[in-house]
């Protein structure tokens, strides 16, 4: 069997991702979405995550825990190692990451795609203000670090969710591999997207 296509999703705070990437999730059970390690407390709000101390963080990193990690933000963020053998299987991995690995994870994974979400600098500002976990000096800090280069490359697909929401989404199914012979053992579909508050944050 053909290994799993890995799919990163990128792109500036306040873009949407977790909003398109709940909706791969309702569409395509067949995919694999890990849950990401970040030192930062759950009751912190946005997506499911598991948090963990800055200590602990380290100690699963040495412990050799995670496929890929990365820090932004003053957090550690970090992908569980479990995505190895979902990938061996043939089935496929997305997760929320950061610009700072595609280098790393083409190296070592020859079927990557990177999606990036975008969006006006201004949509970005009115939903890091509105989602509430920053206070001003974080939200012109993550804004600077929006500026920064967009990925390129033939295994590159950018996503405006500046557009309406419908368009977005259809534009970021779009973009993801075709259901991979390992769908048959997939879980089943939730029946509903996870609201998220605000919305698209």
């Amino acid at each position: 069997m053909n290994p799993g296509t890995l799919i990163v999703v990128v792109g500036p705070s306040g873009a949407g991702k977790d909003t398109l990437i709940d909706a791969a999730r309702a569409a395509r059970p067949d995919i694999f979405f890990p849950r990401r390690v970040i030192t930062r407390p759950e009751e912190a709000g946005g997506e499911a995550f598991t948090g963990v101390s800055a200590p602990e963080f380290a100690a699963r990193e040495a412990a050799g825990g995670f496929a890929t990690l990365w820090h932004a933000h003053g957090l550690a963020y970090g992908i569980p190692c479990e995505i190895a053998p979902v990938l061996a299987s043939g089935r496929h991995v997305l997760f929320n990451g950061s610009r700072s690995v595609i280098g790393a994870l083409r190296a070592t994974h020859s079927g990557l795609r990177v999606i990036v979400v975008t969006a006006a600098p201004e949509v970005l500002a009115e939903r890091l203000a509105a989602r509430g976990r920053e206070d001003a000096a974080d939200i012109r800090a993550r804004l600077a670090r929006a500026g920064f280069a967009t990925p390129e490359g033939p295994d590159v697909t950018v996503i405006d969710n500046g557009q309406p929401l419908d368009a977005a989404v259809a534009a970021f199914l779009a973009a993801l591999p075709g259901p991979s012979a390992a769908s048959a053992s997939a879980p089943a579909a939730p029946a509903s997207m996870p609201r998220k508050e605000p919305s698209r944050a």
